[in-house]
């Protein structure tokens, strides 16, 4: 048995196209270098967290078991500073070509809520405070689409 519990400190995700993944995460405010590229890029992000992406092809390199998928089951949370920058982030990234999952709602916990998927499938959920005084309970059932 380990002597302490384990500390969360690295996200990896497999992408197919390195350059279109920057460019999304670029597009959302993370401290990528303009000369990154594949097939292994590394982000350390203000928060103590590294966010690392490599190319479907390099995988095989420190996993022999992967199987070929990518995105599609994750969801990153931004925080964002207000409800109005929900809306105003997803509005900008819906418009630069990438698909809305969900639009912007007033979530049944009090924060306004959407999802835009990345390049490779991940959504991607963009939140604001929660805001007690919107909180809902029981939820009123699914968000609009």
């Amino acid at each position: 048995m380990t002597q302490g519990a384990a500390v969360f400190n690295q996200l990896n995700l497999v992408v197919r196209h390195m350059q279109a993944t920057l460019e999304f995460y670029r597009g959302l405010g993370l401290p990528i270098p303009p000369n990154a590229k594949g097939p292994h890029v590394n982000v350390e992000l203000p928060n103590g967290v590294s966010l690392e992406f490599d190319e479907t092809s390099f995988v095989p390199q420190w996993d022999s078991s992967w199987r070929g998928a990518t995105g599609g089951s994750t969801i990153l949370g931004f925080a964002l500073a207000s409800r109005g920058d929900v809306d105003e982030l997803f509005g900008e990234l819906v418009a630069a070509g990438y698909h809305g999952r969900q639009r912007p709602f007033d979530a049944f916990w009090g924060a306004r809520y959407a999802i835009v998927d990345d390049p490779d499938g991940n959504g991607v959920g963009l939140m604001s405070p929660v805001d007690d005084d919107k909180r809902v309970w029981p939820p009123p059932g699914p968000p609009p689409r």
